[in-house]
């Protein structure tokens, strides 16, 4: 199934394994700093595109319809589905992922610096297709995207520390996102700042963005892995899927599981929307609305992260979806700023531990070999149901109403949260227990020499 890469030739399979750790841990620190960068420029401003604020406000502004912002979200989401696979296709086979990812990365970095441009260059109905096409690409690149860095975050870095890493990248993130998305709300969309607030924010991002992944290359050093899958053409890598789905019927159930929770995006367009019918839709609001969830992720990450090390990625991905049910809840039934900030505030918090969890779980299901078309299936998933769901929701909100888009949110929720407890167990202990076996038969095996080496630098960088 799998065969060495050149630099493991001539040694045993226990030697690769041991030598490809080794490689791991002695460049753990530079790795470690360069995902922390990224996320912490890199993800910010992208949280400020992805938070359910801005986009949805400023689709809502060009075009007066929730269908028109149901249909622009659910594009971005349709091309993040038939992405995933393609690119997991296409990089699972090579050793070294770096250069494919830097490609991705910039061209999702080039579709923000687009929805900024049309907008001082455009009005009326061609700014709103050129924004709804823009997201739609940035959608087609964040598919793969999505893959490869996660891909490369699980070369790099332990399994052990990347709740961690997580937390407090995305801690640091969140209090850069925090502040701008109330600074851009206040400043840059109140005061309509060079003619169109949200293409200034929108550029903001950009800039940001583009330094993390600047970052990023410089200080990552990628391990070449100990064994490759043979590169399949995508025809016959999919049809290895079904098979892959009968040895795994955990991950199957995990898979139908997430799909569910990610119902959850058939209501996120229409949170600021449904806000604006009660309090007044200024910039103002927008940045402390804005302000409200993605603090929540500067809060709750570290929770989460230390949560996901401790008990493992399922126990957060379980009490993110009850905090998701419990904040949707809250938001049906407030009236005034200050109780829209604390829903907004529980969606943010929840968003993010499912964030977390979502992508890291699946690195822990099944071969190593196989990961990057896991994350892809897994990805996929997620995606159409994204894709439909904005749509769906903007149907439901202009012909039955906002609230009955947030019950069928959380039903959704709550038949995930079900399928989880029925049927994911989870993965990391079944993991550790193969992981113990192999090591019983070989002697020397990544489950000893990750424990070691975490034990003698004190939990490493996480430190």
């Amino acid at each position: 199934m799998a065969k060495p890469a050149d630099i493991y030739a001539g040694l045993t399979p226990p030697q690769r394994e041991a030598a490809y750790e080794s490689f791991i841990w002695r460049n753990l620190k530079r790795n470690y700093a360069g995902h922390y960068v990224h996320g912490m420029l890199g993800m910010t401003g992208f949280r400020l595109v992805n938070a359910p604020t801005f986009v949805p406000a400023y689709l809502h502004l060009l075009s007066g319809s929730d269908v028109a912002v149901g249909i622009g979200l659910a594009l971005q989401q349709l091309g993040g589905a038939i992405s995933a696979v393609i690119g997991a296709a296409h990089i699972e086979h090579r050793k070294h992922v770096i250069p494919v990812s830097m490609f991705l990365g910039t061209m999702m970095r080039v579709q923000i610096l687009g929805m900024a441009l049309v907008g001082y260059l455009l009005s009326g109905t061609p700014l709103l297709v050129a924004v709804i096409a823009f997201l739609f690409l940035l959608g087609l690149f964040s598919g793969p995207q999505g893959v490869a860095f996660q891909f490369l975050l699980a070369k790099m870095i332990p399994i052990r520390l990347r709740g961690r890493l997580q937390g407090w990248r995305n801690m640091t993130g969140g209090l850069i996102a925090a502040a701008l998305s109330y600074l851009a709300g206040k400043y840059l969309v109140g005061h309509n700042v060079w003619g169109n607030g949200y293409s200034t924010t929108f550029l903001a991002a950009f800039v940001l963005t583009s330094l993390g992944l600047t970052a990023f290359r410089f200080l990552v050093k990628e391990p070449e892995p100990p064994t490759l899958r043979p590169r399949l053409n995508l025809r016959e890598r999919v049809r290895d899927v079904p098979r892959m789905m009968r040895d795994n019927p955990t991950f199957f159930w995990f898979m139908v599981a997430r799909t569910f929770a990610v119902a959850n995006r058939v209501a996120s367009p229409f949170y600021i929307i449904y806000a604006s019918r009660t309090v007044a839709l200024s910039g103002a609001t927008i940045g402390e609305l804005s302000f409200a969830y993605l603090i929540a992720d500067t809060a709750a990450n570290l929770v989460w992260g230390y949560l996901s090390d401790k008990s493992g990625f399922r126990s957060t991905f379980l009490v993110a979806l009850v905090l998701w049910i419990a904040a949707t809840g809250l938001l049906m039934g407030v009236h005034t700023l200050p109780m829209f900030m604390l829903a907004f505030f529980g969606l943010g918090a929840a968003n993010s531990g499912y964030q977390m969890s979502a992508q890291n779980i699946v690195f822990e299901f099944g071969h190593r070999d196989d990961m990057a078309m896991r994350l892809a299936i897994s990805n996929t998933a997620e995606s159409a149901m994204a894709a439909v769901g904005p749509f769906i929701g903007g149907l439901i909100a202009a012909f039955v109403g906002y609230h009955a888009v947030f019950w069928v949110a959380m039903i959704c929720e709550a038949a995930s949260l079900g399928l989880l407890l029925a049927f994911v167990e989870e993965p990391r202990t079944k993991r550790l227990a193969l992981e113990a076996e192999r090591a019983a038969a070989l002697g020397v095996t990544s489950t000893t020499s990750l424990a070691e080496r975490e034990a003698e630098e004190g939990g490493g960088a996480g430190k």
